[in-house]
């Protein structure tokens, strides 16, 4: 996988793909599907055309040595989530972390989630990471 600060935003769907492909490391076309349409109704060939433009888009690398093309992410989930949600906090929330924060809380975090928060922040204070 490749880390890029270029990777083409996805879209929704193909965020769902993605999401797909990071809890297998590779699939084919056919097992996409399968997950997929256990959870919305889709065509096989909408999966493939998905994939194919994934492909072109640079997301996702597709190995044809055999039958089956098998599909695998080139961007990893977390450089995508922490590109969306920059994205998300300059556009929507004025660039402020602290919007962005309440925002996504809503008044949802339990007391253990809040706990883990709070150790977060204090770890990137000091400096450190995850």
């Amino acid at each position: 996988m490749i880390a890029s600060k270029k990777t083409p935003r996805p879209t929704d769907a193909e965020i769902d793909i993605l999401a797909i492909l990071w809890e297998l490391g590779s699939a084919t076309v056919r097992q996409v599907h399968e997950r997929i349409s256990q959870t919305k109704p889709t065509q096989y060939t909408t999966t493939l055309k998905l994939l194919q433009n994934m492909t072109a888009k640079g997301l996702v690398e597709r190995d044809d040595t055999d039958r089956s093309h098998v599909y695998e992410p080139l961007v990893r989930r977390e450089d995508l989530q922490r590109q969306l949600a920059k994205n998300l906090m300059n556009r929507l929330f004025g660039g402020s972390p602290r919007d962005l924060l309440m925002g996504a809380l809503g008044g949802r975090a339990s007391k253990e989630e809040l706990a883990e928060l709070k150790q977060f922040l204090k770890d990137y204070e000091r400096g450190g990471k995850r």
